[in-house]
């Protein structure tokens, strides 16, 4: 597993995505996610993102559970601002902000957390710049070390570049959703800032194993948020409509190198990317993760195949994509 520079530490650039160990993806068990999180470090994963709201705290009680007494110098990065319900003007302020923090520092079981996000708060609040500062208060109290936000577009991502001590952003980025390229990432390099890509497989979308007849459970946000009904619906297969996405998918296997699959393809595209600081697919099950870490050890693509890609995105994608971009 190779490591990419993260602040002043180095993290695997392949991390886990945990919003999967909470909720909203079908049921995981304790068991499954034990197994997930073993495997996850037997394959060399140091990155873990979770978030207060994953299954009201089940997420990160989880990673205590079955993380720490095994890879007890993990990085785990958290979020707040969508607990207990989103947009509810009672969760930005000050005070609730040091209660979120409070909560997960129990949960996780530390004194202090390696890097807590702003999760995708209203645009308005990150204008007027309020949060920020009081982050650097958590920050100054020796409650968070770092602080980040992850977001849902460009443009907030790029009211966020404009603050001090950001140490990241959390993007949708992947082959259906490539802005970022041309808009984002340059200013995130020159501003020292590390980039988490989340959502690279697009929702299972670019693993290429979903088909027009797979029945979600209900407590899957690909059945009830595939529109988004319930929030961002490009938190949700990145905003294409699953019938499209699937029709993609199909054009894209035609692109895909011998010797590999579409997944990691799609993966291996992200990395190849010096902007990147780590990936994290979710894994409901242990036999996601070697394929996903083996991406780490493959080459860049060839730059051809990534102009291909470029132009399959821009005349076959972009014109499909909804919600906040």
């Amino acid at each position: 597993m190779k490591l990419r520079k993260f602040g002043e530490i180095k993290v695997s650039e392949i991390g886990l995505g945990c919003w999967q160990l909470g909720g909203d993806w079908g049921d995981v068990d304790d068991y499954t996610a034990q197994k997930v999180l073993e495997t996850a470090v037997e394959n060399k994963i140091t990155f873990y993102d979770t978030a207060d709201v994953y299954g009201s705290g089940r997420s990160e009680e989880l990673l205590y559970k079955y993380l720490k007494p095994i890879a007890p110098e993990s990085f785990i990065a958290t979020k707040l601002g969508r607990f207990p319900e989103p947009g509810n003007s009672n969760n930005y302020t000050l005070e609730s902000f040091r209660r979120f923090t409070e909560n997960s520092l129990k949960r996780l079981g530390v004194d202090s957390l390696d890097l807590t996000q702003l999760h995708c708060i209203p645009t308005n609040l990150m204008e007027s710049g309020n949060v920020f500062e009081w982050l650097r208060i958590l920050k100054n109290e020796g409650k968070i070390k770092q602080f980040g936000a992850s977001v849902e577009s460009i443009y907030e991502a790029q009211i966020c570049l404009k603050q001090d001590g950001l140490a990241s952003l959390q993007i949708i980025f992947n082959l259906f959703r490539q802005k970022p390229i041309t808009e984002l990432f340059e200013q995130a390099k020159t501003k020292g800032v590390s980039l988490i890509v989340r959502l690279p497989l697009a929702s299972g979308l670019l693993g290429g194993k979903l088909n027009s007849n797979i029945l979600f459970p209900d407590n899957d946000h690909r059945l009830f948020n595939k529109d988004g009904q319930c929030f961002n619906v490009g938190e949700t297969f990145a905003g294409i409509p699953f019938d499209i996405g699937l029709d993609l998918v199909e054009e894209l296997k035609v692109f895909v190198p011998e010797g590999i699959n579409l997944a990691q393809m799609a993966l291996r595209w992200i990395l190849d990317f010096d902007a990147v600081t780590v990936v994290i697919p979710g894994s409901k099950t242990p036999l996601q993760i070697p394929e996903n870490v083996s991406v780490s050890n493959l080459s860049n693509l060839p730059k051809s195949l990534h102009e291909k890609l470029r132009d399959f995105y821009n005349q076959k994608v972009s014109q499909h994509i909804r919600g906040k971009y």
